[in-house]
């Protein structure tokens, strides 16, 4: 007799299986009876009955229904490899949005240090919508040019590199062979080399002029630390904790090129502007004193030495001070010899002490900056003033009276 769905013929409670079949030993033939067309096609959640018949006759076999389970939840595969599909196309949708945004923010440095260097090679002045002229005493300042190179020519260099690889990456077509890997390396490297010379020039901004502001200044460090991010976005972090040496290597370079840079050449006055001007010897006509021809001999038996420009008002106040003959005596070091212009390079030993004022004096390896009276010369020399003691005392109480400070 026919069971019940879900229940054998010998009355037992449990489902029918494969192994719960029996039959006599003679052969037996399976027919299938077709359930109803569902509207979905396999795999989908439903059940179905199959019916085997014995070829004995209905009464010597056995009608057993089975009943079968399709789950509708889609293969291991397909479930495996759907969300790798969408992660690789969110990916490379993440990519190209980077690059984007890398080209862009290239070209708006592009833009803003090509009119820099237009203003500063055709001489005319800048506009700075916040800061005023102190734009203009920046952006003409000796921090402002690279070994005789314009700093915007060289940003304008530098972002116009960077948006050209970023769109290249972009559309997978990179100049001269150069595969994406390498391609990315040298995106790396540039952005890298923009952010360490924006924080080097933000350093340089806060001490040398802190009283200034410069808006294209910060508008440059902003665009180049997007940039620096923006690339290892798109590289990764792994891969740039795998390039971290190249990086260090490259931030290394551009500090010691500007810091040498900076050392080399010192702010001309402003009313040069970018006319030569050739070296002329000072003239000094005020004859010396006693005390300065003895104090000049001193100085210059120990060693002590006084660093100037021709064009320097306070360095010939300075010698004015000791007058002709003791000017002679003096061991002095001119650091333009051969005449000066905007971003002429010091004279050797003058770069080579880093010479950062006019004038400098070096007495016993200590450094003095700036225009001295004779008191602090002679302190700083171990001058024995002897029978000029009367005389140095007095020339120091009028300098501490001049400054406002007690002797």
């Amino acid at each position: 007799m026919s069971t019940d769905i879900g229940q054998s013929s010998t009355g037992r409670g449990s489902m029918a299986t494969f192994s719960s079949l029996s039959s006599t030993p003679s052969s037996m033939v399976y027919s299938h009876r077709s359930p109803r067309r569902r509207r979905h096609p396999l795999p989908f959640s439903s059940s179905f009955s199959t019916q085997l018949k014995s070829t004995q006759g209905w009464g010597q076999g056995r009608l057993v229904l089975l009943q079968v389970k399709c789950l509708n939840e889609p293969s291991r595969d397909t479930a495996e490899s759907g969300p790798t599909s969408l992660s690789s196309d969110s990916s490379t949708s993440t990519g190209i949005s980077s690059y984007s945004w890398c080209a862009g923010l290239g070209g708006l440095g592009f833009l803003e240090t090509a009119y820099l260097t237009y203003s500063k090679l055709t001489g005319s002045e800048a506009f700075c919508p916040i800061g005023g002229g102190a734009c203009d005493d920046i952006l003409n300042s000796n921090y402002a040019v690279v070994y005789g190179i314009p700093l915007p020519l060289i940003g304008m260099v530098a972002y116009g590199t960077a948006a050209f690889l970023a769109l290249k990456l972009a559309a997978k077509d990179l100049p001269f062979g150069i595969d994406e890997s390498n391609g990315e390396l040298i995106l790396l490297g540039t952005t890298t080399s923009m952010a360490t010379t924006s924080a080097y020039l933000l350093y340089i901004l806060s001490t040398q002029f802190p009283e200034a502001s410069c808006s294209y200044c910060l508008v440059s460090v902003l665009l180049s630390f997007s940039l620096f991010f923006t690339t290892t976005k798109i590289l990764g972090w792994q891969k740039i904790r795998n390039e971290v040496g190249l990086q260090l290597c490259i931030a290394g370079l551009v500090f010691a090129a500007l810091s040498n840079s900076s050392n080399a050449t010192l702010p001309p006055p402003e009313r040069f502007g970018e006319k030569f001007l050739p070296y002329t010897p000072t003239e000094i006509k005020a004859p010396s004193s006693p005390l300065a021809l003895k104090l000049a001999t001193h100085l210059r038996a120990i060693g002590a030495k006084m660093y100037g420009a021709f064009w320097c008002s306070h360095c010939l106040e300075q010698k004015q001070m000791f007058g002709r003959e003791a000017a002679k005596v003096l061991d002095y070091v001119e650091c333009y010899p051969d005449g000066f212009k905007t971003g002429t390079e010091l004279g050797k030993e003058c770069a080579k002490i880093k010479i950062e004022g006019f004038p400098m004096w070096v007495i016993n390896g200590q450094v003095l900056k700036g225009y001295q009276e004779f008191p602090e010369l002679a302190k700083a020399s171990g001058f024995e003033a002897g029978e000029f003691s009367d005389e140095l005392a007095e020339l120091a109480k009028q300098s501490a009276e001049a400054n406002n400070i007690q002797p």
